[in-house]
């Protein structure tokens, strides 16, 4: 089956993530890194954006996701934004998310959790 590959690099927002107390107390930057593969399931128009889909509905997916409310751990939100996507886009066949903290420790450029996830 072909399929098409859309993507997100460093989709950046801020959210309230964290276990530790001063994480509990304010939004911290998240960066997301996805990739999702789409079925090919009817030709591109170039003129009718229904023939495809719609990348922004995905980004308004994973955002809404990840603000909607505190979560403790990054696993947990990464799995959240992998089962919400592939229940609300069918033509998505798999999902590659990758979500880090850039701010969490001074000495490396981000910390973060990957997961992985086909129909």
């Amino acid at each position: 089956m072909p399929t098409r590959r859309i993507f997100f690099n460093q989709l950046a927002l801020d959210a309230r993530i964290g276990i530790l107390e001063h994480e509990l107390r304010a939004t911290q930057p998240l960066h997301i890194d996805a990739e999702f593969d789409v079925d090919i399931a009817q030709e591109v128009h170039d003129q009718n954006i229904a023939t495809v889909l719609d990348y922004r509905m995905l980004r308004s997916a994973i955002v809404d996701e990840c603000t909607r409310a505190h979560v403790n751990l990054l696993e947990t939100l990464s799995e959240r934004v992998i089962d919400r996507i592939l229940r609300e886009f069918p033509e998505v066949m798999s999902a590659r998310i990758r979500i880090s903290k850039p701010s969490a420790f001074s000495d490396c450029a981000a910390v973060g959790i990957e997961l992985q996830r086909s129909r």
